[in-house]
């Protein structure tokens, strides 16, 4: 029934619906469809027009309440920067000034135009046509080189000039040195590769420095571009006002500018081997290539590039001389140049066939096996500084130094005796008596020479006939000593070392003999003719370089158990030079030096005197350099203040020199110290007599070798500046000369006679070229080097550099090799022809060729040259900001060497057993 009523009702609704639609057809028509569809149309988007308007005016009332009500305001930011972008772009005074000299600000301007033109510029533009942001990074340029500019002139650059840039130098030297012989010590049959050297470089450094090494930075271009990045930012932490540092963008531009625009390209230049060997050639143009120099480098080359570049380049001239069409004299020119180049051609060529087969053959040591040695007489070997430093080395290896020194100390002792008496017969002539101080001077000369070598305390003592040292003796105690005094035991003391087969004879069988050849230029080409046998030798009494003494280290005082000295430097000057009340500043012919005013007292059994005597410190240094030269173990019991270039007169200096003086004085005339070394006494009462102090830093120390030679602890395992005495000559160039004589030849490895002989000579040589003005100079030297004219030069040299007329430099492509390896032989033969033949004499032809060529072979390695760089760099920025902890930055900039793991390993591998047992 519900089925049949559902069924019902549905079929009423579709017959009204359909009734409907037909009576709506037939009363509107057709149409009454599409008017009935945009009626509902209209209605429901009125309907949407009116909701939306009246739902935004509630909104916006309800915000307004919100408003002023809980919610907080809204930012300003987004308006702001709209207002900002919609004002006219303000305009940037920058102001031109930088370091305060417009000679230098000219050119920096210039520099840092161009750095922005060239490294931001060229993409900026592409990006904003606004000028700000560029005129924003060059202020940042010019705060940070005004910060720049004004730290340089509060900072004394004298230190870092004289003394760490050599000290640096010395000291990578030394590495170098260190590294070379390394690499030789692990086979001598197997030649090391340029790759095998670097790493040798870097282990050695980290042996010497123990907290830092460069390896990295000098072999990685991706560490060095990071390290260069972090040492920027930290200068511009330090130069840039804190808002400017804080915009970081801002901030990296800057350091890219700086680390890869300038600094990086700077490095890479002066760290490669061919542009300085160009520089080398090009400081020293004026010499003329010298062509016994350059068969040598030919002839001494181990580099097949070099031999082979050299064999081409003489092949391509002898093929331009054969296609010429000469006639008459020049046919005869046209022949000498082609046998020479042909001569040329044949070294060239037998050296590369002789390395290329590893048949390579040490001179030396062929020589001293099979070769035919020339012989050079004793009495030469005796006059010759070279020669002699052997023959001094043998004769301390057999224990025969005592004959030897003996007989240069009679040497000496003759020759000044000579002069001394002629003085003394001129004086007497014009009517001066100084006869007894002379001859005393003579007699504790001559006892002092009896008592170290002859007399039963002497040790080592020489051995000769006891009738000799008795008749001596006797002559000492009754007669005026003369200068023949000492002949007749001089001569059997000659004739004892030429004869006797401990000492001449081996001598001249052993390799220090050969060695003294080859420093001789003898191996070949000998100058010294003799006898095999020498017997054509004969005494000389005074030959022509004989060692000289100076009486002035002697004294006519003899030492009394009886006497007591004391001393001590007082306060009391003279009044018109005590403005500090501690010493006389005095002034010479405008030198400026302190005096000191040293009160001595002396007691003896029946009397009692006091004294004054005046004293500069120079007098102290030399009296304590005879001193210690001749008592040897006082070297390390007495020390002497050290001595100070710059700022010397200060007050504070001055006050805590006295009293180091005063307490050098006690300790030297304490009784313990007198009774040690009894003839230590005659030096003393020299030194304190009230007289002017006779100066000549002890030429009889000086000569005379001591018996021990003194030893470095441990030199080759630190810096060049850890092995500096403090009681050195205050010498500016003498002591730079040292040090670098001292790290190119290797002359700590020889014996302290030959190096004392050098320093004799450099101080002739500096005084004579410059007298007592030398440091003076040095400091106006130094003072010009960092004038504005100079900074101008030097920042203009770096714009054409970089920017010739105005334009980026392009790279410039690498040069052949052939060219570079030329360039490389030109070098070495311009260094060797330049080095004096004085320096030869003193020091030996073999080892000054092999000093030469070890700083050129150093120079050849970029990585190195980086190392080099890169130490200046660090000591500059440590001097430009002392305050600063910069040694500590650099120690962590470079904690990421592997070596240095590699050593912190092996140090704690090292250790732990020590540790364990403990």
């Amino acid at each position: 029934m519900k089925k049949l009523r559902l069924r019902e009702t549905s079929l009423s609704i579709w017959g009204w619906g359909s009734l409907g639609i037909v009576l709506s057809l037939i009363t509107f028509g057709p149409f009454v469809i599409f008017y009935l569809a945009f009626y509902i149309l209209c209605f429901v988007g009125g309907g949407f027009v009116v909701t939306l308007l009246f739902g935004k005016t509630n909104s916006e009332k309800y915000l307004e309440q919100c408003e002023h009500s809980f919610l907080p305001p809204t930012s300003t930011g987004i308006p702001k920067c709209l207002e900002e972008m919609k004002r006219e772009a303000r305009t940037i005074k920058i102001d031109r000034r930088l370091t305060g000299a417009n000679i230098i600000d000219e050119p920096l301007q210039q520099v840092i135009q161009f750095s922005l033109r060239d490294y931001v510029q060229y993409w900026y533009y592409t990006l904003s046509d606004d000028e700000s942001f560029l005129l924003e990074i060059r202020q940042t340029l010019q705060n940070a080189l005004i910060q720049f500019a004004t730290r340089s002139k509060e900072i004394d650059w004298q230190p870092y000039f004289t003394t760490r840039i050599v000290d640096d130098f010395g000291t990578h030297l030394r590495v170098f040195r260190k590294a070379q012989q390394k690499i030789t010590e692990k086979d001598d049959q197997v030649k090391g590769t340029a790759e095998d050297l670097v790493d040798t470089f870097f282990e050695v450094e980290v042996e010497m420095e123990k907290d830092v090494c460069r390896d990295l930075v000098c072999t990685s271009p991706k560490d060095e571009e990071g390290f260069l990045r972090d040492l920027c930012e930290v200068l511009l932490y330090l130069l840039l006002p804190p808002g400017d540092f804080q915009n970081k963008i801002m901030r990296y531009f800057v350091r890219e500018i700086l680390a890869r625009g300038i600094l990086l390209p700077l490095i890479n230049q002066l760290s490669d081997p061919d542009y300085i060997n160009q520089y080398i050639i090009w400081m020293i143009r004026d010499s003329n290539c010298n062509y016994e120099a350059f068969m040598n480098i030919i002839k001494l080359s181990d580099n097949i590039g070099e031999l082979e570049a050299v064999r081409d380049k003489a092949a391509e001239e002898l093929q331009y001389l054969r296609s010429l069409d000469t006639a008459g004299d020049d046919i005869n020119t046209i022949k000498n140049q082609i046998n020479s180049l042909l001569f040329v051609k044949k070294v060239c060529d037998s050296r590369i066939q002789r390395l290329q087969s590893g048949k390579e053959i040490n001179t030396v040591k062929l020589a001293a096996n099979f070769g035919k040695l020339c012989t050079v007489p004793l009495d030469s070997i005796l006059v010759d500084n070279v020669a002699l430093q052997f023959f001094m080395d043998y004769m301390q290896q057999t224990g025969g130094q005592a004959h030897l020194f003996f007989w240069m100390t009679v040497e000496g002792y003759r020759v000044t005796a000579q002069q001394q008496l002629e003085v003394l017969s001129s004086r007497q002539k014009d009517g001066r008596h100084q006869t007894n101080q002379t001859k005393g001077l003579l007699r504790a000369a001559a006892v002092g020479i009896y008592e170290q070598y002859l007399s039963e305390k002497a040790s080592p003592r020489v051995t000769v006939d006891d009738y000799l040292v008795a008749k001596l003796a006797d002559t000492l105690n009754h007669e005026d000593p003369t200068p023949e005094i000492f002949d007749d035991i001089q001569r059997k003391v000659y004739e004892l070392m030429l004869r006797d087969e401990r000492f001449y004879p081996s001598f001249r069988q052993n390799a220090l003999y050969v060695r003294m050849l080859a420093e001789l230029d003898m191996l070949k080409d000998p100058s010294f003719r003799g006898s095999d046998d020498g017997d054509g030798e004969s005494f000389n009494g005074s030959p022509t370089g004989s060692i000289n003494l100076s009486l002035d280290d002697l004294s006519n005082v003899s030492s009394d158990d009886s006497v007591q000295l004391h001393a001590y430097i007082s306060d009391t000057v003279y009044a018109d030079y005590d403005p500090y009340a501690v010493a006389g500043v005095c002034n010479d012919h405008g030198k400026t030096y302190a005096l000191y005013a040293i009160t001595v007292h002396r007691r003896s059994l029946n009397s009692e005197e006091m004294w004054k005597t005046y004293r500069r410190y120079s007098d102290f240094h030399d009296f304590h350099m005879r001193i210690t030269e001749q008592f040897e173990n006082l070297s390390s019991i007495l020390k002497l203040p050290g001595k100070k270039t710059f700022n010397n007169m200060d007050r504070d200096f001055l006050e805590k020199r006295k009293k180091d003086l005063n307490a050098y004085l006690q300790l030297l005339l304490t009784p313990e110290m007198m009774k040690a070394s009894p003839a230590l006494a005659h030096y003393v009462y020299d030194f304190l007599e009230n007289k002017a102090y006779s100066k000549g830093k002890g030429d009889f120390a000086r000569k005379v070798p001591p018996l021990i030679p003194k030893t470095d602890s441990d030199p080759e395992h630190c810096r060049v500046s850890a092995q500096l005495d403090d009681t050195v000559d205050d010498n500016i160039p003498l002591r730079v000369m040292l040090l670098l004589m001292d790290e190119v030849f290797d002359l700590k490895e020889r014996n302290q006679w030959l190096r004392r002989n050098i320093k004799n000579l450099l101080q002739q040589l500096i005084r004579a070229t410059y007298g007592d003005t030398i440091n003076r100079k040095i400091v106006d030297h130094v003072d010009w080097m960092t004038s504005p004219e100079q900074v101008a030069d030097l920042v203009k040299r770096f714009r054409d550099a970089f920017w010739p007329n105005g334009i980026l430099a392009e790279t410039v492509p690498c040069r052949d090799k052939a060219i570079r390896m030329r360039t490389r032989v030109a070098g070495k033969t311009k260094l060797l022809s330049i080095m004096p033949d004085e320096l030869k004499h003193i020091i030996g032809a073999e080892t000054t060729r092999k000093g030469i060529l070890r700083v050129f072979e150093m120079f050849q390695h970029n990585q190195l040259n980086r190392r080099m760089v890169y130490v200046f760099l660090e000591g500059f920025l440590e001097s430009l900001f002392p305050q600063y902890k910069f040694r500590e930055l650099f120690n962590r900039l470079h904690s990421r060497s592997k070596q240095m793991q590699k050593y912190k390993q092996k140090l704690h591998t090292t250790q732990a057993p020590s540790l364990q047992k403990r």
